[in-house]
């Protein structure tokens, strides 16, 4: 018998792209590999993380076909997360709002649309993931539309739970194509 275990062993080991490890040592690089996965992090303390962020860059060459020359801020999620927080009961902000604050705050000319987004979405699983321990004062998530009024289908409870929360505050939400929108959105926009 040779020092690798057996043919089986070196022919298992080789498919996993470990051809001349001996099964010993292939089962400590794979203790290894287990100890160095690490538990998911909760979407609280992805809200936390702020990634050394906020950022101001200059656009670049592939960004500007979209958004033009200038300059973009890359927010921290708590960011995002403070100005979806400051949307009252009965008033409405979309991703471009929260994105034209964050240009505004940093003296950049717009707000990355990825990030922002990005970071809205994780404020509003956040936010349940808060409720759901029986916290009080989350973020009202459901507030926070796309562009055109459109209920974000990704946010936690999906469609449904928001436009409930939305019609319990006074808005009008209608189906048009496969978009929710809030009815005359613009109208109940928080001033910016």
């Amino acid at each position: 018998m040779d020092e690798g275990g057996g043919i089986e062993n070196r022919c298992a080991a080789r498919h996993r792209g470990f051809e001349s490890l001996p099964l010993r040592q292939l089962q400590t690089e794979s203790e290894k590999m287990t100890n160095k996965s690490k538990p998911r992090k909760s979407w609280q303390e992805k809200l936390a993380d702020s990634k050394d962020l906020p950022k101001v860059q200059k656009v670049t060459k592939k960004m500007s076909k979209r958004w033009g020359t200038g300059t973009v801020v890359i927010p921290a999620p708590k960011e995002v997360d403070e100005i979806m927080r400051g949307v009252a009961a009965g008033k409405l902000i979309t991703i471009n709002e929260i994105r034209a604050i964050l240009a505004d705050k940093h003296s950049a000319t717009i707000g990355c649309p990825m990030t922002t987004g990005i970071f809205a979405w994780i404020a509003a699983n956040a936010a349940a993931e808060a409720a759901a321990e029986g916290k009080k004062n989350t973020t009202p998530y459901w507030r926070t539309l796309k562009t055109g009024g459109v209920i974000n289908p990704k946010y936690p409870g999906g469609v449904e739970a928001q436009k409930k929360l939305l019609e319990q505050e006074g808005h009008k939400v209608i189906q048009k194509g496969k978009n929710h929108v809030v009815v005359d959105f613009e109208e109940h926009l928080v001033e910016l």
